[in-house]
């Protein structure tokens, strides 16, 4: 039997996760509710812009139902869901779930208004081809792990 693994379905770029969780042999939910997340067996916070989703999450009063549905099953978070899963944020600091044990930087790489599509070109062997420039966070401590990442 197929684990169901719903997707936070409120802001970013939820479908991308749903076709890789497809790909991994579990059926994608698209969660947009609190009674969405009774028949899910775990949750994804998906990339995205994280003070949008954080914002969209209290409007829609579900960040107690988050809180309790991450008690008892598993989350995982890419970019802006890693932000909002981790204990600590910096660079600007922004309120978060806590449920992660790790201090992210939301912008380690540069702000989101600096991503761009530009030419490349990377060397003789290849030809010019867009490429997409991303910022994105970085994670820098894993406190319970040992794991810290320079700066």
């Amino acid at each position: 039997m197929k684990k169901r693994v719903g997707i936070l379905a409120l802001q970013g770029d939820f479908e991308a996760h749903a076709k890789a969780l497809e790909r991994a042999g579990a059926e994608p939910v698209l969660v947009r509710t609190a009674e969405d997340l009774k028949n899910v067996d775990g949750l994804v916070f998906p990339g995205g812009e994280s003070t949008t989703m954080l914002k969209l999450v209290n409007f829609m009063e579900l960040r107690e139902p988050l809180m309790e549905f991450a008690r008892e099953k598993p989350v995982f978070g890419t970019c802006a869901g890693a932000i909002l899963l981790a204990r600590e944020v910096e660079n600007p600091a922004q309120e978060s779930f806590g449920l992660i044990d790790m201090t992210v930087e939301r912008n380690a790489y540069g702000r989101q208004v600096d991503s761009r599509v530009a030419n490349i070109h990377p060397g003789s062997d290849f030809e010019k081809r867009a490429g997409g420039a991303i910022w994105k966070p970085c994670l820098f401590a894993l406190p319970s792990s040992g794991a810290q990442a320079p700066r």
